[in-house]
């Protein structure tokens, strides 16, 4: 099959489409025929080298979340069958053929690129949420509610009765309004600015990773209270979340019945083909893409 792989860590022009051997499904894990696939934070860490402790020994495959049709259920498999359309996660998903270690079903009216855009952002958004105070009336900080995580959590939190801010650049709070909350300027001053809004916070995420955890704890009063996807600095003593912990894979399959119903928008940035990843992961390197940046393969029609 062909995939796009890297050979070597660097800028986004190290990716290239090439020949891989096809992934087989193991147990707990269905293979599908991938449509598309979306560009995550993640990707562009790992192959910039960003998260390595060496150089890279061996082609790597890129990309995390993707959607298409199963060809393959492995072992321990059930409620899914060849020919299901499907959207997860798995490793190394940019390509014809792909493996899924979590998936749930498309829903009738989400296109496969829709779906691709989903599975990271929505996981995040709800594990996030589960971390910080849910009673109706709470008052949320999101910083970052702009981005893919940001905007999914910024609607889950106000569908569950919670009163939400949200930091932005000058140019997306208008998007952040749009989608019910009160948009502030991220940056220096935030806990001024939040207090000229609010006069009492209960909670706060940091999605945006600009330095402003101190800042959110010092606005909510409890470390506890103040959730981080963004500082693992380890000077912060707000907590951290990775995954590592626990995931929230059943947000995905919500997430996906809310977009598809049309109770949940889901803000894509643009369509690509997966000939022009690089300049997927250059969009997404560069912090000025409004929602996810989706690559079509095709594969699955």
């Amino acid at each position: 099959m062909r995939a796009v792989r890297y050979h070597e860590y660097g800028n986004p022009d190290v990716l290239r489409i090439t020949d891989a051997p096809t992934p087989e499904a193991g147990p707990g894990q269905v293979r599908i025929a991938v449509g598309a696939a979306s560009v995550n934070r993640m990707d562009v860490k790992l192959r910039s080298g960003a998260m390595a402790s060496g150089p890279l020994r061996k082609p790597r495959g890129t990309g995390l979340d993707a959607a298409g049709v199963v060809d393959q259920v492995g072992p321990e498999v059930t409620g899914v069958q060849v020919g299901d359309r499907v959207f997860g996660a798995g490793s190394a998903v940019l390509a014809e053929r792909a493996v899924l270690s979590s998936w749930a079903p498309v829903p009738d009216g989400l296109s496969l690129t829709q779906a691709a855009a989903l599975p990271t952002v929505a996981e995040t958004a709800g594990r996030v949420l589960g971390l910080l105070p849910d009673q109706p009336g709470s008052v949320l900080v999101v910083d970052g509610a702009s981005g893919g995580v940001g905007t999914i959590l910024v609607q889950l939190a106000l569908r569950r009765g919670l009163a939400v801010i949200g930091t932005a650049s000058a140019g997306k709070q208008e998007l952040v309004r749009r989608l019910g909350a009160t948009p502030v300027p991220y940056g220096p001053g935030l806990v001024e600015r939040v207090r000229a809004l609010a006069s009492h916070v209960d909670g706060a995420a940091d999605l945006a990773g600009h330095g402003s955890a101190g800042e959110l704890v010092e606005l909510v009063g409890d470390a506890g209270k103040v959730v981080t996807i963004a500082d693992f600095s380890g000077s912060t003593e707000a907590v951290v979340t990775s995954g590592s912990e626990g995931r929230s894979w059943d947000t995905m399959a919500e997430v996906a019945d809310l977009v598809a119903a049309g109770e949940l928008e889901l803000l894509i940035d643009g369509e690509l083909d997966w000939s022009e990843a690089a300049e997927a992961h250059r969009r997404c390197e560069s912090g000025q893409a409004t929602g996810k940046i989706v690559l079509t393969v095709g594969a699955a029609g």
